[in-house]
């Protein structure tokens, strides 16, 4: 008689550290778990990693496929680089009595025989090589031979108890192509995943993953981003900005232009966001690169995430405006990324930015811009809570995080497509205004939780030497308008003589 294996708390990784993480850990030993997903979504990448996983730890490993080929699964191990060393493949096909046309009985009859072969051969399987991780691939093959609710049923607690006296951590696949309503293994299973894709309209294929029930383990709840990328699935775990703290000193961080500085009643406090509003061309990259250069010039390295802007367009713009990027991209001072919205998830996003900070110990991230991020939605209405999260773990871990808007419009009565201002600490609005027969820009500080700021308007130009804020516009009224009212005694404008 067969000796049972010693049961151990300790937990079985999944091969995937994301997906890890979501689960606290893993799979809690010799229990019955279900991977359900539709065709496509990644299930069988899922369970090679986690089989990949065991072998790697010395384990003993097994892959029952009723629904693939042995070969078919070996290329799609080669397609990410693998050779599935350690994992034992076990191909189930039905005998060939069943398949010989003489020997077939009723249609009831035959799928009785059949399903008892095929649970006769997987207890083979395993009672040759005893492993302690199996896959079974996938479920929807037994339930269209079991016919009936109960006996599929009765037929996956049969397997349950058999692999819980083997000390197996068993992994079942589903993939929903027979009943998607039968949750039969959902009550039988110690806990259940699901892995689903999504089509926007436009733009790359959409997987997110959720852990619908695991009985005694607090996981992280909700739906999480995941990609299929050569190597298997990178899981990015939904962001709780609460569990991420540290202590650091609140202190001004000014961006290196007087006059900005002196609106922001000596600059940027570190640890919190600053959204800089304003229509197509007022300069709100320019100004959020003058941060990012003040950052780089204290010694600290900077990250940049552009959506809207070709980067070798940004380069140039930015070297006519005095500022040469390159040599800083190149020393590692400054980390520039294009963002495609089209291909990006937004948890795929805030995985690179945590990196950013985690890893590289970023201080002062720029997001240009907000209307990009909200193209990389899939939907829309959850893009501020997204933001939320994003912006509150920057701040707690003492980042600085500066985001653009392009708002709708030039002059006069102008909307945001995303309205973020309740969140960010600080809010810079930038404004195009008529006066003395030119268009001209003036900047204005709308919020500021923490410390003193200017209340008034000032002028700015851009030119070679970058940005330059002038004086208060104390001489004109309804410049935020767009055309001020001249109330002064002197011109009151950059560049031009006083009366």
């Amino acid at each position: 008689m067969d000796t049972e294996k010693p049961r151990t708390t300790e937990q079985a990784s999944t091969g995937v550290a994301g997906l890890d993480d979501i689960l606290a850990g893993g799979f809690a030993r010799d229990r019955v778990y279900l991977l359900e997903g539709s065709p496509g979504t990644g299930k069988t990448t899922a369970a090679m990693s986690f089989l990949r996983a065991g072998a790697q730890a010395g384990e003993r490993t097994l892959y029952i496929t009723l629904s693939e080929t042995e070969e078919e699964l070996r290329d799609t191990a080669r397609s990410h680089g693998w050779d599935l060393d350690g994992v034992e493949v076990f191909e189930l096909v039905p005998p060939e009595s069943l398949l010989d046309e003489q020997q077939q009985q009723s249609l009831l009859y035959s799928s009785d025989l059949e399903l008892g072969e095929t649970t006769r051969m997987i207890f083979e399987a395993v009672e040759r090589i005893r492993p302690g991780r199996v896959v079974i691939d996938s479920l929807s093959e037994i339930r269209l031979l079991a016919q009936s609710s109960l006996r599929y049923r009765r037929q996956v607690l049969a397997l349950k108890h058999y692999f819980a006296r083997r000390g197996a951590t068993v992994l079942l696949l589903d993939d929903l192509t027979t009943d998607t309503l039968d949750k039969t293994v959902h009550s039988v299973a110690h806990g259940v995943i699901r892995l689903e894709e999504l089509a926007p309209e436009y733009g790359a294929e959409r997987r997110r993953v959720r852990v619908v029930k695991y009985r005694g383990r607090r996981f992280r709840g909700g739906f999480h981003d995941f990609t299929i990328k050569t190597g298997g699935l990178e899981v990015y775990p939904r962001l709780i900005s609460s569990e991420h703290k540290t202590r650091f000193s609140r202190d001004p961080l000014p961006s290196g232009v007087e006059g900005l500085d002196e609106l922001l009643g000596g600059g940027i406090e570190r640890g919190s966001s600053c959204l800089i509003l304003g229509p197509a061309g007022t300069g709100k990259s320019l100004v959020t690169l003058h941060f990012a250069l003040a950052a780089i010039h204290r010694g600290e390295r900077a990250a940049l995430f552009v959506f809207d802007e070709e980067l070798g367009l940004l380069f140039n713009r930015a070297k006519s405006l005095g500022i040469d990027l390159e040599p800083l991209v190149e020393t590692g001072q400054l980390l520039v990324q294009q963002v495609d919205a089209a291909e990006l998830s937004p948890g795929e996003f805030t995985a690179r930015v945590r990196h950013c900070v985690d890893a590289s110990g970023i201080k002062t991230v720029v997001v240009d811009s907000l209307n990009g991020y909200q193209a990389a939605m899939p939907e829309e209405q959850f893009l501020v809570l997204h933001i939320h999260e994003l912006l509150q773990y920057l701040n707690r871990q003492g980042a600085s995080t500066f985001l653009t808007v392009a708002q709708h419009g030039l002059v006069g009565d102008m909307k945001a497509p995303v309205d973020v201002t309740y969140l960010a600490d600080t809010v810079l609005l930038l404004r195009y205004f008529e006066a003395a027969g030119q268009v001209r820009r003036a900047m204005s500080v709308i919020k500021k939780r923490s410390g003193q700021h200017e209340k008034t308007i000032r002028e700015y130009e851009i030119g070679g030497e970058g940005l330059m804020v002038g004086p208060p516009l104390v001489e004109f009224q309804g410049v935020l308008r767009g055309v001020p009212n001249f109330v002064g005694h002197g011109a009151g404008l950059m560049g031009e003589p006083s009366a």
